[in-house]
């Protein structure tokens, strides 16, 4: 297994990695709303913070040597399943290849974001 760290998403707050390259796949630990170069969570609403995380799964995948492209499933979580359709309008302008996908609403997210998302992506040729 090889560990996959990019400092263009943020570090990990805990005992765990950004991402995990196994045979050939990539598992990606869930990313929320902070902006890798401050630690903070991004300043506004659900549109705001779907698009750091995007932006922050990109930097993994980036890392990992793919794209979203190459993502076969998310999870995704949300904080209140009423911003359930801004989310999917952002979500789809990055995942265009519609990977499989879970998405539910949890009680609370680390930070009291109001999403986060994880991938597992194909590395394979």
């Amino acid at each position: 297994m090889k560990k996959i760290s990019t400092d263009k998403a943020p570090a990990a707050i805990g005992p765990y990695s950004q991402g995990v390259v196994a045979g050939d796949f990539l598992f990606a630990s869930g990313q929320i709303a902070i902006v890798p170069q401050t630690g903070e969570i991004v300043d506004g609403g659900i549109v705001e913070q779907s698009e750091q995380v995007m932006k922050n799964v990109g930097a993994i995948l980036e890392a990992a040597g793919v794209s979203y492209d190459a993502v076969v499933k998310t999870t995704c979580f949300l904080a209140d399943m009423g911003d359930f359709g801004t989310f999917n309008e952002i979500y789809g302008k990055y995942f265009t290849q519609k990977p499989a996908r879970g998405c539910v609403a949890v009680k609370t997210l680390p930070k009291n974001v109001l999403c986060e998302v994880e991938v597992i992506a194909y590395l394979g040729k």
